[in-house]
């Protein structure tokens, strides 16, 4: 018996070493963790059950035959971070480049049909070489077949990808189809294709890092969500994001202990809107003085600033912002920050994550460039994602909602439960200087008549009374009480029931 045991072992351990100690070494020397190393940061100590510990390839071209590792370069299991449980998938980049082969894809496969079976999110840690060449269509039929569990999974469990080295190829979308991307400055990077095939198809000279590294993702493409200087950043990361998030579609969101008064006064949120309407204000500021310890999670931090996605905790519950930023382009709505916030309303609408909305929209942005891109369609994807979304909604509106945008930011017309106004609300068709000169287009020529008429409008029309009488303003609030206000909301929403039409699915405007 104890012969079996030291033989058990002595494959473990050899298992252990996947590539090998020299490829370690040049995993470390890159800035590198081992897969290995990287579930151990990412799961709570001691608590990784790992599966398929000796499966192996089954090819015999090319001479593959000879070299047969166990794990074939993916380390799979589940373990558990802060006490709740989680499936993983961590490719070992030195183990053939962490290609993927047949049965590489059904490790990652076995756990994804636990995952959705037993109701836990999937993390996925990527630093995979692609395909395995030798292994031909079999490595393709590897990857639709992850993809299809993607797809399935979607809506069911949380998804989680970390981009921890290179990602390419077909690779790059079982990542996309998930719901959070994550990625390591300067030792990941994500395409389609390549620099050296972008070099022979089109002449463009350019590198790995500017086609598909972790700024590009971040600021340009929006393909990511964050991105982290080194492997134990990323990973502490993730276990932050999880700690936000419920299990599966069927649970609530974790309750986390609190150390904070929900009615606490926040006396300087009464003068945090200027008293110039042009001039712009931090929403940041408004969003950690509402939340729990000021805590906010951002996603998407680098990409359409002129809107904030992210989660807080209010009264230790998870809540999802989606928040105007006057700071950049006045917090105008655009092609990008629609596309944002839509699939950030609608990842929240799939796990029972209330929403919190803070407005400060002057409108749609102008412009050829907009409408060219379609802002139509991609504007209303955000009207759909709220109008469709039957999540605990809660707005308040800040300072300006005009025109459409009025109408896309959650308001009381798309289901929102309760839709709160500060004093300095401006609810509108469109600013008093513009509706001035269409309605008053006879008196353009008097400088005096025209400033009369702004003036009228303004005290008309430019307050959240007018909105209030209509009972499209639940409530005109003091500033100060936001957070008192909005918590009470929310706990108030806690069991609330709505169900839309049955339908196979809806047709987003895509």
């Amino acid at each position: 018996m104890k012969d079996i045991l030291q033989q058990l072992e002595e494959r473990r351990e050899v298992a252990r070493l996947g590539g090998g100690q020299r490829r370690i070494d040049s995993q470390h020397k890159k800035g590198k963790l081992t897969a290995r190393e990287r579930i151990e940061l990412l799961l709570d100590e001691g608590s990784f059950e790992e599966f398929d510990m000796f499966k192996t390839h089954r090819c015999t071209e090319f001479g593959m035959e000879e070299q047969r590792p166990a794990g074939d370069g993916v380390i799979t299991g589940w373990g558990t971070i802060n006490g709740r449980m989680v499936y993983v998938f961590s490719q070992d980049f030195t183990v053939f480049g962490g290609s993927l082969s047949e049965t590489h894809a059904q490790k990652i496969c076995k756990i994804q049909d636990m995952a959705i079976q037993n109701g836990a999110p999937i993390i996925g840690l990527n630093d995979s070489g692609g395909a395995r060449i030798q292994e031909g269509v079999d490595s393709l039929a590897g990857y639709a077949e992850v993809f299809q569990r993607n797809i399935m999974a979607s809506g069911v469990v949380p998804q989680i990808s970390v981009i921890m080295g290179p990602c390419a190829g077909g690779a790059v979308y079982s990542p996309a189809m998930t719901d959070f991307i994550f990625m390591v400055k300067d030792t990941s990077y994500m395409f389609v294709t390549g620099p050296d095939v972008v070099k022979t198809v089109t002449n463009e000279v350019v590198t790995a890092e500017e086609l598909g590294g972790a700024s590009t993702h971040t600021k340009k493409s929006s393909v990511a969500d964050g991105a982290f200087e080194n492997d134990v950043e990323a990973l502490t990361e993730v276990r932050r994001l999880v700690d936000f998030l419920p299990l599966n579609n069927r649970e609530k969101p974790p309750v986390r202990p609190f150390f904070d008064e929900p009615g606490r006064v926040e006396t300087s949120l009464d003068t945090l809107v200027p008293e110039n309407a042009n001039t712009p204000y931090d929403m940041k500021e408004l969003i950690a003085k509402v939340a729990d310890e000021g805590d906010f999670y951002e996603i998407q931090e680098d990409y359409a600033k002129n809107i904030l996605t992210g989660f807080i905790r209010l009264e230790g519950q998870t809540v999802g912002v989606v928040a105007n930023q006057p700071m950049v382009l006045a917090g105008c709505l655009d092609i990008d920050s629609s596309r944002k916030a839509a699939r950030f309303v609608r990842f929240c609408d799939c796990f029972e994550i209330p929403i919190l909305t803070l407005v400060d929209v002057p409108g749609f942005l102008p412009g050829t460039s907009q409408e060219y891109g379609g802002v139509i369609k991609h504007g209303a994807k955000l009207l759909f994602a709220y109008g469709e979304a039957t999540v605990p909604k809660v707005t308040v509106i800040t300072r300006k909602a005009y025109g459409g945008a009025y109408d896309v930011m959650a308001s009381k017309h798309l289901r929102g439960d309760f839709n709160y106004a500060w004093p300095t609300a401006e609810i509108a068709v469109m600013g008093a200087k513009g509706a001035t000169e269409i309605i008053h287009r006879a008196d353009l020529g008097d400088a005096e008549k025209i400033a009369a008429h702004a003036q009228d409008y303004e005290e008309r029309f430019a307050t959240p009374f007018v909105a209030a009488e209509r009972g499209f303003i639940d409530e005109v609030i003091q500033p100060k009480s936001t957070r008192k206000r909005v918590s009470r909301a929310f706990a108030s929403l806690r069991n609330k029931k709505l169900e839309n039409p049955w339908k196979k699915h809806d047709n987003i405007p895509l």
